[in-house]
């Protein structure tokens, strides 16, 4: 059964909100959005800060892994090469963040782009331990450059506007101060969330855009059968390779995201084997080859974490493990329950949901 009124015009079929409850969907978001900096607490607008980072980051994963199907567990390394790019400029450099931001995305994508050729003789299970790999390579490399990097003692990220440190900024930076815009006064919760709205947006645009271009379709042929991909004329070296390169820029964003709001970053934990599962799982989790999957992914399991505490504690024989294990307890049985009953993850549920209201009052 269809999940949308039939397409007689390529211009319908290229629309991004194709009809009505689309644009009323799109302005309900806006107003969320708005009204998030001005409503919520502390707690929750940390939170909202959160669920943008990972939402970048899942969408990172979502290109090389939902689109492509390259199955990569090195994704925290690219994260961790932004974040520390962000940390080095922030503090031997005083860049500014708008610079810092793109710059720790080219580097992701440069160390992206040499991992991309190995993934055109590798598949599934080899391709990821050579990514795993990856991962402790650049956990070594961060290590062996304390001067740098800060090594195992971790190092600050201050967040400038400008180059060089302002004369009464704080060692956070210029952007960590109180500003006033008249009647208003944004801390610095509030001004990293419209920083972070700006990128996560931008981001889920790009990535919509990118599954519905020539190049999105290449990779997507390439993830399906490689060899059928090549016979079409489509280049599986050319499209492996932007999809590293595409994936691990915008993860380098999202580690310089989660390193301004972290303020002061170690190596490992966070940017270590954990959380390229726990990306895997928001993806799993959203539904896979969407982006639809990435965002509601990520915002499920930022907002599932606070839930997994209460949930564990409540179980018997886990409320004797410590938070962690409980949380990582719960959330595999919430991934090991959607892939026994709804692979497609929330995707799916929300089809069900589209074909029901469809047919109704018919239930076919």
């Amino acid at each position: 059964m269809p999940i949308r009124p039939l397409s007689t015009r390529y211009e319908d079929e290229l629309r991004l909100f194709p009809d009505f409850w689309h644009k009323v969907g799109l302005a309900l978001l806006v107003l969320l959005l708005i009204a998030i900096p001005t409503l919520a607490n502390d707690r929750w607008l940390g939170l909202a800060n959160d669920a943008l980072i990972t939402i970048v980051g899942a969408s990172a994963l979502m290109i090389l892994t939902g689109f492509a199907g390259q199955v990569s567990l090195g994704h925290a390394a690219f994260l961790g090469l932004g974040a520390y790019t962000a940390g080095i400029l922030g503090t031997h450099l005083e860049a500014p963040f708008w610079l810092v931001l793109p710059v720790a995305g080219l580097v992701s994508t440069l160390i992206g782009l040499t991992v991309g050729p190995l993934a055109l003789r590798l598949h599934g299970l080899y391709l990821a331990i050579v990514t795993l790999a990856l991962l402790f390579i650049v956990h070594h490399v961060l290590l062996s450059l304390p001067d740098l990097t800060g090594g195992s003692a971790g190092l600050a990220v201050p967040m400038h506007t400008w180059f060089g440190a302002a004369p009464e900024a704080t060692s956070f930076g210029d952007f960590w101060d109180t500003t006033s815009l008249g009647p208003l006064t944004l801390v610095f919760e509030q001004k990293l969330y419209l920083v972070f709205v700006l990128l996560a947006l931008v981001t889920v645009v790009a990535t919509k855009n990118i599954a519905r271009s020539r190049t999105g379709r290449a990779l997507m042929a390439v993830r399906d059968h490689d060899l059928a991909a090549a016979v079409l004329g489509v280049d599986p070296a050319r499209a492996k390779l932007i999809a590293f390169g595409l994936s691990s820029f915008f993860a380098g964003i999202a580690g310089a995201m989660y390193a301004f709001k972290a303020q002061f970053i170690t190596v490992a934990p966070p940017f270590d084997l954990f959380m390229s599962i726990e990306y895997i799982a928001m993806i799993v989790l959203g539904g896979i080859g969407t982006t639809f999957g990435a965002v509601w992914g990520a915002v499920a399991f930022t907002l599932l974490k606070p839930a997994a505490h209460a949930i564990g504690g409540a179980l018997p024989f886990v409320s004797s493990l410590s938070s962690n294990e409980q949380e990582r307890l719960v959330f595999a049985l919430i991934i090991l329950g959607f892939l026994l009953f709804e692979p497609l993850g929330l995707v799916g549920l929300w089809l069900r949901v589209k074909r029901y209201f469809l047919a109704w009052p018919f239930r076919y």
